[in-house]
């Protein structure tokens, strides 16, 4: 954890960080769910500190579909309702596509939340249950109360795709429909050099 404070804003998920909270306002436009489904996003991620400092990993984002508004309800209910725990039961049983950091065989992206901007870009927001350690809930490490993994996307026509990657997240409600993310590492890896292909094309 750090001492550092920092803001960043964004029209979805925006944020005040000490030890990188982002606050998030989730919402999901009608109409645009299935505009990216079959589509894969590749590039790299840029370790800033924590688990990833100072490496850098392939990153591959398969979209099968996206998450519904209606879908998007049901984990803000789960998480007014119960907390993290109702959210993480909840985002398990969805399924939107697969997340891969590095060579590995990669993790259901539970949650795949595409958004609308201006001129002409896209805001796509990752939620998944990340793959919690034996170490960490044998020896009970605060890690171990980070459940989520959380990335945070912005596809450029005009060039220039990048994003924000949180491999170790806990979630909180405030104001009944902003979420909280906060990252247990100093700093979120970034992800650089992204491209959205779908059927041999490149966004």
């Amino acid at each position: 954890m750090i001492n550092r404070k920092r803001s960043i804003l964004s029209s979805l998920l925006c944020g005040l960080v000490a030890s990188w909270v982002l606050f998030a306002p989730l919402m999901v436009v009608k109409g645009q769910e299935d505009r990216f489904a079959r589509r894969y996003i590749t590039g790299t991620v840029v370790g800033m500190g924590g688990r990833y400092g100072g490496r850098t990993l392939p990153f591959r984002l398969v979209i099968n579909r996206s998450t519904t508004a209606d879908e998007v309800q049901q984990l803000n209910s789960a998480l007014q309702s119960g907390g993290q725990e109702n959210l993480l039961q909840v985002l398990s049983r969805m399924n939107a596509g697969q997340i891969q950091i590095g060579n590995g065989v990669g993790v259901p992206a539970n949650a795949i939340i595409v958004t609308p901007q201006e001129m002409g870009d896209v805001k796509i927001t990752v939620i998944y249950q990340r793959n919690v350690q034996f170490f960490e809930l044998r020896y009970g490490t605060r890690s171990s109360d980070y459940r989520f993994g959380y990335a945070e996307i912005f596809l450029r026509g005009r060039g220039g795709s990048q994003g924000t990657l949180i491999p170790a997240a806990k979630i909180r409600l405030r104001d009944g429909n902003t979420w909280e993310v906060e990252d247990f590492g100093e700093f979120p890896a970034r992800l650089m050099g992204l491209q959205a292909r779908s059927a041999g094309r490149a966004r």
